[in-house]
Order: C-alpha cells, then structure tokens, then sequence
C-alpha cells in the first residue's frame, strides 16, 4: 500500500515536472510582449552590469541572438546596441538557442552542461558558430552567486524540482 502510494505520488511529481512548463506558457502567452521585453531586459541588465561595463559582450554588438524555449512557446532575440543589452519580438538572427525550459533551467543552474544538452539533441544551436560558442561560454562563465538573489532562488528551486523528478 505504502510502496503503490509512493508510486503514485513519484508518477504525480514527474507528469507535474514535465507538464508544468506547457501551462506556465499559456500564461505567459497571455502578458503584453513589451511586459516581458521590461522584465528581460532589467534582469539582464542587472545579471550582465559588469560584462557591459568590461566590454565582454562586445561580441553581440549589432548581432542578435534568439532563445526559444519550445515547451512555454516563447521566443525572444537579444542584442547589444549601444552598450545596452536589448529584447525584440521579431528579428534575423544571428545565431539561435533552442531548448525546453526544463533544460534551460538546469543549465542556468550549472546542474547540466550545455555541451552535453547539445551532443543529445536536447539543446539546439543553429546559425553563426563563433557567436554560438561565445554565447556558449558566455553562459558557462556566469556564476549563480552573481545572479539576482531572488532569480538564483527561484532558479535552484526548480531546478531542485526538476532532479528530483522520478525518471519514467
């Protein structure tokens, strides 16, 4: 009895931790762009102050980025234009980042290696290679303890829900 409850509460977390990203991204579907665009671009600000001030994203300058999160249905293209780390709706990219939100936040939270996402498919890098792999390292240089403290949290949480998760 015991052991068929566990079960079922394992079976409950894992279809919770695998269905739960395409339910957040109805909500968020439904607020305004330039809401998110806000909200992107303050934390990027506030997560990359000294890369801008050290010119360490230089490499963006002109050139955008695209990040697909397939599971919430979101994209969204970042550049560097005038020192200021911008978020657009609609762009050419340069160079695109795809992934599920599961995977990204598990990147983020330096609970899965990039390289390895990529050589499983999981994670899809398409167009310019160089930039790629700058923002590539890019993502492997940042440091959790630098994130915003309530994103760091929030981040490690999930990513704690995500591990967590009995495999199927």
């Amino acid at each position: 009895m015991i052991e068929s409850q566990h079960n079922l509460l394992g079976k409950i977390h894992s279809t919770f931790v695998d269905k739960a990203p395409q339910v957040l991204g109805i909500t968020l579907r439904c607020i305004p762009f330039n809401l998110k665009k806000q909200v992107i671009e303050q934390l990027l600000q506030l997560q990359f102050k000294h890369s801008l001030e050290d010119g360490d994203l230089d490499f963006l300058e002109n050139r955008w980025l695209k990040i697909e999160v397939t599971d919430l249905q979101l994209i969204w293209f970042v550049s560097l234009i005038e020192n200021k780390l911008v978020v657009s709706r609609e762009e050419i990219a340069d160079v695109s980042f795809i992934g599920n939100a599961n995977d990204l936040i598990m990147i983020a939270t330096r609970r899965q290696d990039p390289d390895t996402l990529f050589f499983q498919r999981q994670l899809i890098v398409e167009g310019d290679t160089e930039l790629g792999l700058y923002v590539k390292n890019l993502m492997d240089s940042i440091e959790l303890e630098s994130m915003p403290k309530p994103l760091r949290i929030t981040l490690e949480k999930l990513a704690d829900l995500i591990e967590s998760a009995p495999k199927e």
